[in-house]
């Protein structure tokens, strides 16, 4: 068999299967074959990227464990006597101004 012919061939051959396989999407698209693996052949939407969205209960956990974590601060903040608080510094130096 000549080289150039079973090209050919094959050419005609990937056109037709190609003008197939745009007829059977054509027919999904339309809603008109309903099987499980014609299904298989259409393409899905990309998955949405991005941060999940969270339950009740995970915001419910997040808000508790930030309220605690903010007090523990509060309380370090207050157990230091305040020496390096913003507020004692500004007076102290419009003091020794």
């Amino acid at each position: 068999m000549d080289l150039y012919k079973a090209i050919r061939e094959l050419v005609e051959e990937k056109k037709r299967i190609d003008r197939i396989i745009a007829s059977l999407e054509a027919m999904l698209a339309k809603g008109k074959v309903g099987s499980a693996a014609a299904k298989a052949l259409v393409k899905e939407p990309p998955k949405r990227r991005g941060r999940k969205s969270m339950s009740a209960e995970e915001r419910r956990q997040v808000s508790e464990r930030m309220a605690r974590y903010w007090a523990e601060k509060r309380a370090e903040k207050s157990g230091d006597d305040g020496d390096e608080s913003p507020s004692s510094a500004g007076t102290a130096n419009s003091a020794t101004s």
